[in-house]
């Protein structure tokens, strides 16, 4: 076996055919769009990697592994994020991702020496695994729980094998990503019908769609509900209006304005339950590639009404409404036109870190289930040095 790094021409293109021979024969696969992989490692659209006032650019590599026949048999990708790898001085940590290996403890050692060795070269002391040099809801974590189930837009989807190619390493479990569902055609818990009526009844309270709404109206109410929801978290940054404009415009071409969901008391947005129609299920359709022909398939398929599932992309109440029952009037009130309608049969709630026990009973508490678990790895170099899970949220210095 030899290693190579990927960076233009056939090995390049090794590296982004090496999934097709992984799932060849598994039918639950949907792959990757091509353009938002390789947006990842583009520095003319990957912020991380320019440089920025008081902040050097973060750095990328991929590596394409070739078995003694000379086929691609894996690859693999590091990254140094500059906004998190120096967070903690006393373990600077980077991430690998983008794995896909054949089921061979050695190949998957010689991607996973080739990243630490890497990382370790631009003085990391640890690495995480599977991860996305950006947000978190892409690319981000193993599946390790429910390998039936067709995979939501941008999460990883990947053999049960991987587990112990990992595991095997020396990779141990640093948090859990919990998926949560629920029929969406179930009727609403009472309790939050109750919360709806409440609101309701409130004549300077109203819950409505975005339908109606334009791009710059409902940016500006995004953020405001975002900045107030969020104005406590630790390295919280408030959203400007040119960000939120720029997340809405690039939401748009998919948005299905029924199932995003607003409250305003006084005129004023006090929540948001953002979900949009399950991509994937399109996706499916266009085997990778949102060229010309894929975007056409698309907007057929968008067209047709193609996705039945609805993928809840993010909820945010404003602090002092926190803890009130906006999050469940807000279900209530879209619980009522999803079983008039019967537009959508599921809902899928994006994952919960299993560090976040308070919005664990949210979920719960909404009538999801959790049908589907991923896992973040940590890998220490230095083997002797204790290992620490993610602690809980409120238990950091516990």
């Amino acid at each position: 076996m030899k290693i190579i790094e990927a960076q233009r021409g056939r090995s390049l293109k090794d590296w982004m055919q090496v999934p097709r021979r992984i799932y060849e024969r598994d039918l639950n696969w949907i792959p990757h769009l091509k353009q938002d992989v390789e947006k990842v490692f583009d520095p003319a659209t990957n912020k991380l990697l320019q440089a920025q006032p008081g902040r050097n650019p973060g750095s990328i590599n991929r590596w394409v592994l070739y078995d003694d026949a000379g086929a691609p048999a894996g690859r693999i990708a590091a990254f140094v994020d500059p906004k998190t790898a120096w967070t903690d001085k006393q373990q600077p940590t980077g991430g690998c991702g983008f794995f896909e290996c054949i089921n061979d403890p050695a190949a998957a050692g010689l991607l996973f020496d080739t990243a630490r060795d890497w990382l370790a070269a631009q003085g990391l002391q640890a690495m995480d695994g599977p991860v996305n040099l950006g947000e978190r809801n892409m690319f981000w974590g193993l599946l390790v729980e429910n390998f039936t189930d067709p995979p939501i837009y941008g999460t990883n989807y990947n053999p049960p094998y991987y587990a112990q190619l990992f595991e095997g390493y020396g990779f141990q479990v640093y948090f859990r990503q919990l998926f949560f569902k629920r029929n969406a055609l179930e009727k609403p818990q009472p309790i939050f019908q109750r919360k709806y009526n409440q609101l309701k009844n409130d004549p300077h309270t109203v819950v409505r769609t975005a339908q109606g709404m334009g791009k710059e109206q409902l940016a500006e109410d995004f953020r405001t509900v975002l900045n107030a929801a969020w104005v406590d978290h630790d390295n919280f940054k408030p959203m400007s209006k040119e960000t939120a404009l720029k997340t809405i415009r690039q939401m748009w071409p998919v948005l299905d304005p029924r199932i995003v969901v607003f409250v305003y008391h006084h005129a004023t947005p006090i929540a948001f339950y953002i979900n949009l129609p399950e991509l994937n299920e399109i996706f499916r359709h266009v085997n990778g590639n949102l060229n010309w022909w894929g975007k056409l398939k698309f907007v057929w398929h968008k067209w047709r009404g193609t996705a039945t599932t609805m993928t809840g992309i993010v909820f945010g109440v404003a602090k002092e409404w926190q803890g009130k029952g906006v999050e469940g009037a807000m279900i209530a009130f879209m619980g009522e036109w999803l079983m008039k309608t019967g537009r959508y049969k599921e809902t899928v709630l994006t994952w919960i870190g299993d560090f976040n026990p308070k919005m664990l009973r949210v979920c719960e508490g909404l009538g999801a289930t959790n049908y589907r678990t991923l896992a973040t790895y940590r890998y220490l170099f230095n083997r002797a040095r204790p290992f620490q899970r993610l602690p809980l949220i409120g238990h950091e210095n516990s």
